[in-house]
C-alpha cells in the first residue's frame, strides 16, 4: 500500500500488536508494508552489549529500495558508521530510541541522497570521536536535498552536533547539547530552515551558517533557543556565538532566545543582506549583534538586548563593510570590560557608513549610547529619534578630517555623565557639548536634539 505520514503513523502506534502476531503466525516483519523492525533494544546500557550496525544498516538498504520506513522501538541500539540512503525514513520513539556510537570514521552520515527523514531519535555520541577529521559529526549530511531531521536529541558528540553540506530542507525541533564544535553547521545550503531548535552548552558556536565563497545562501535561522556557549577554539569572535553567518547572503535570524555566549548572540561576518529581526540576547560577552568585515547591507530591527559589552555594531567600513538600517532595538546594561587592552566597548549601538540609526532605546551604557564611525571610517550616517537614557556620553562621532557626513537630529538624551553629543577620537570624547553649543565642521549637522 502506498504510505503518507498518517498510515505511517497510525501503523506505529500498533507495532507491538503487530509484532505479536507476526510472531505466532511465522510470518516475518520486512515485508509488512510498515517498515523495519530491529529486535528489542537493551533496555540500559551494558559493557557487552552488541553492537547492531550490520542489522541497522541491511533494514535501511531494504527499506530505502522498497520505499517502506525503518520503525525502532524504544531501546539502545550501539552502532557505528550508517550510511543512510536515497528516501531513507528512520523513525523511533521520542526520547526512548537511542543510537549509541561505538567509533569509527563516521556515524549517521550520507552523500547525494534525498527525501532523508530522521525523527524521534537520540543520537548519542558516547563522548567518542568520529575518525574522519573533515568536521566530524553525530549526524553528517552532505548534498541531500529535501532532508527533514525532526525531534532529535542529539548529545555528546566530541564533534559537532549535527552537519549538512549543499543540502535543503528542515532541521526542526531537535534539541543538541554537550557537542565540542557546534551544534548544528550548514555549509553551502541550497534551501534550508533551521527552525524551532534548542542547542545548548557547546564548546564553539551555536548554529553555523557558512558558505565556503561569498555569496546568497537564504537560510532561516528562526524561533531557536540558544544557551551557553562557549569559545573553547579561542580567538577573537570566530568561536563564542550563538548564531555564526560566514559569507552567507540573504540569511534571516529571526525571534531566536539567545543568552550566555562568550562574543555574540548573533555575528554575521562578510554576509551581505542579512536581517537580525525580533531577536531576545540576554548575557552576552562582547558584541550581542555584529555585522562585520566585507559585507552589502544589514537590516537589524526590534531586538532586545539585555547584558552585553556593546548592544548593535554595524562596522569594518575599512574592509568594505556598509549600508545598514538599525531601527527599533531595546538595549540596556551594558558593560566595559576593563581586562581587555583595547576593545572594552560599553557602547549601544556602533555604526560607520551609509547607516541609518532611528528609534532605539538605550539605557546603561558606560562609554556611549551611540558611535558614529571611528578614525577616517564614517560615511553618509543619519541617527534621528532615539531615546538614550543614563550613558557617559549619549553620542559620539568621529572628528577626523578625512570621516565623511552625520546628521544627529531629534534625538532624547538624559542622564548623561560627559556630555549629549561630543566629538571623539579613538573612543574618547573631544571638544564642547554640541547639543548645547556648535562645534565640529560643516560635515557634522546637529539639531533638534532634547537634552534632559
Amino acid at each position: 500500500m502506498t504510505l503518507d505520514r498518517r498510515s505511517l503513523l497510525a501503523a506505529g502506534a500498533g507495532l507491538s500488536a503487530l509484532a505479536a502476531t507476526a510472531a505466532s503466525a511465522g510470518t516475518r516483519l520486512d515485508k509488512t508494508g510498515i517498515g523495519q523492525n530491529l529486535l528489542p533494544g537493551d533496555p540500559a546500557p551494558k559493557a557487552d552489549a552488541s553492537d547492531r550496525t550490520a542489522e541497522l544498516q541491511a533494514m535501511i538498504d531494504r527499506a530505502a529500495k522498497d520505499g517502506t520506513a525503518v520503525l525502532l522501538p524504544p531501546g539502545l541500539f550501539r552502532v557505528s558508521a550508517i550510511e543512510l540512503r536515497d528516501g531513507t525514513k528512520l523513525l523511533g520513539t521520542a526520547g526512548l530510541t537511542t543510537l549509541e556510537f561505538t567509533g569509527g570514521a563516521k556515524f549517521l552520515h550520507a552523500t547525494n541522497a534525498a527525501n532523508i527523514h530522521i525523527e524521534n531519535l537520540v543520537l548519542d555520541g558516547a563522548l567518542i570521536a568520529p575518525a574522519d577529521g573533515d568536521d566530524p559529526a553525530l549526524l553528517s549530511l552532505d548534498n541531500c536535498g529535501a532532508i527533514h531531521l525532526s525531534r532529535l536529541i542529539v548529545r555528546q558528540s566530541l564533534g559537532h552536533g549535527i552537519v549538512v553540506k549543499g543540502s535543503s530542507g528542515r532541521i526542526a525541533d531537535c534539541t543538541v547539547h554537550n557537542a565540542l564544535l557546534t551544534g548544528i553547521f550548514s555549509l553551502d545550503a541550497t534551501g534550508l530552515e533551521i527552525v524551532h531548535n534548542t542547542v545548548r552548552d557547546c564548546g564553539n558556536n551555536g548554529i553555523q551558517v557558512w558558505r565556503r565563497a561569498a555569496g546568497e545562501d537564504g537560510t532561516l535561522i528562526a524561533a531557536n533557543r540558544i544557551q551557553r556557549i562557549s569559545s573553547k577554539g579561542g580567538g577573537t569572535g570566530q568561536n563564542g556565538n550563538g548564531i555564526n553567518i560566514y559569507r552567507a547572503g540573504s540569511v534571516r535570524a529571526s525571534d531566536n532566545r539567545i543568552t550566555d555566549c562568550t562574543y555574540s548572540a548573533i555575528r554575521a561576518n562578510a554576509a551581505s543582506n542579512v536581517l537580525m529581526t525580533g531577536n531576545s540576547c540576554e548575557r552576552i560577552g562582547e558584541v550581542a549583534l555584529y555585522a562585520e568585515f566585507g559585507f552589502e547591507g544589514a537590516l537589524i530591527a526590534n531586538n532586545l538586548v539585555d547584558g552585553a559589552a556593546s548592544g548593535i555594531a554595524v562596522t569594518n567600513f575599512n574592509e568594505g563593510g556598509r549600508l545598514a538600517v538599525v531601527q527599533g532595538n531595546l538595549i540596556r546594561n551594558l558593560k566595559r570590560r576593563e581586562h581587555e587592552p583595547v576593545d572594552k566597548r560599553g557602547d549601544g549601538i556602533s555604526v560607520e557608513a551609509d547607516s541609518l540609526v532611528s528609534g532605539n532605546v538605550i539605557e546603561n551604557a558606560p562609554t556611549a549610547g551611540i558611535m558614529v564611525g571611528w578614525g577616517p571610517y564614517m560615511r553618509n550616517c543619519s541617527v534621528t529619534q532615539n531615546l538614550i537614557r543614563d550613558a557617559a556620553t549619549g553620542i559620539l562621532i568621529s572628528a577626523d578630517d578625512q570621516a565623511g557626513a552625520c546628521l544627529i537630529a531629534n534625538n532624547m538624551i538624559s542622564g548623561t555623565k560627559t556630555g549629549a553629543i561630543r566629538a571623539m577620537r579613538d573612543g574618547a570624547p573631544i571638544g564642547p557639548d554640541l547639543a548645547i553649543e556648535k562645534g565640529g565642521n560643516a560635515r557634522v549637522a546637529v539639531t533638534g536634539n532634547v537634552v534632559a
